[in-house]
Order: C-alpha cells, then structure tokens, then sequence
C-alpha cells in the first residue's frame, strides 16, 4: 500500500492492540470503552450524571490548589485490550494539553458511578484493573447498593486499603492529597 507519503512498511506487523484502539476512538465516539476486549458504549442518565457532578463540585476547590483539573478523558491501559472513560478523573494540569489519553497511574483519582448495566464492571473488573494500573485513589459510586467506596494502595493484586463501603448521607473522607470529607447525601 502507498500513501501520500510513500508505502507503509508493514514488515513488523500491525499491533493489534493499538489497531483496536483507534478503531475505538474513531468510530464508536467520545464515551465507548474496551472493557476487556468488549465495546460498551457509555449513555449515562441524568441521575448518573447528577451524581459525578456532586463529587466533582464537591473536590473543585481543592483540585484547583493541587494544579489538576477534573475531566472523564479517555485512560489507556497499556498491554491489555481495555480503554476507560471515566465518569470523573482529576489529573495534573500540565498533563492535558495535546494528550489524546493518559495513563490511570497520572491521575489522582478515578471516580465510577455504577449504573444497572455496568455495576458489576465497576464494582470488580475496573478497580482491579485500575489498581494494577496504578490509580492512586479509586472512589465507586454504587448507585444500586446506594453506598460510596473509596479504595487506595493499588498493587498488582488490587488495592490494599478499602474504606467502606458507606451509605448514602454518610460523609466519607477522601484522602491525600485531597484530606477533604464528601457529602453523599445528594448522590
């Protein structure tokens, strides 16, 4: 094959991962996922939504004082046929411009609000991998159990350290670099 700049060598093969991938990102739109090797697309409810906005409404302040910005980009994890998009994630600033994805290892936290359809994604599939991946802080609203988990110490095994889960209208701390207690009364 020839392009406008010449052939495309095609010697050390197409990877498939990253084939997969582009794919991803250029036909199923902004919110579709690879969760381990299957496509979702992402249509939150308002409810969904309303909820991922009362913790980033919640965290803006301090977000702002670390230098980070807050967002539901797209996370690559490399090496493994998974690409997430976040309900929320709060990342440094300087990491943003120009990245078409970043890593769950350059957040400072990962925010999930589970729905009927993906509860059990949330719940298991992507706080493992969020921790082998490294995401520091890893908060799961459970809309369904109506509770707030927050899980930190990520490892290749998962995370270590599991606060909660609590109940709706229980506050729940939110730890460094945040040290900040959420209200989930309106969630």
């Amino acid at each position: 094959m020839t392009t406008a700049h010449g052939p495309i060598d095609y010697s050390e093969g197409i990877d498939p991962e990253r084939a997969l991938k582009y794919a991803l990102q250029r036909l199923c739109g902004d919110r579709a996922e690879l969760i381990e090797g299957v496509v979702a697309n992402v249509t939150p409810s308002w409810d969904h939504e309303n909820a991922a906005e009362e913790i980033r409404n919640q965290i803006k302040p301090r977000v702002r004082a670390l230098g980070c910005v807050t967002g539901s980009g797209n996370l690559d994890l490399p090496g493994s046929s998974n690409w997430y998009v976040p309900d929320l994630a709060v990342v440094p600033k300087e990491l943003v411009k120009g990245a078409q994805a970043l890593l769950p290892d350059q957040t400072l936290l990962v925010v999930e609000v589970t729905s009927d359809s993906n509860v059990e994604t949330d719940r298991v599939v992507k706080r493992k991998r969020y921790a082998e991946y490294g995401a520091p802080l890893y908060l799961l609203v459970d809309r369904v159990e109506k509770t707030v988990t927050v899980f930190s110490g990520p490892g290749r095994l998962g995370y270590t350290e599991v606060d909660g889960p609590h109940s709706f209208g229980t506050p729940v701390r939110l730890p460094e670099p945040f040290g900040l207690e959420l209200d989930t009364s309106g969630l």
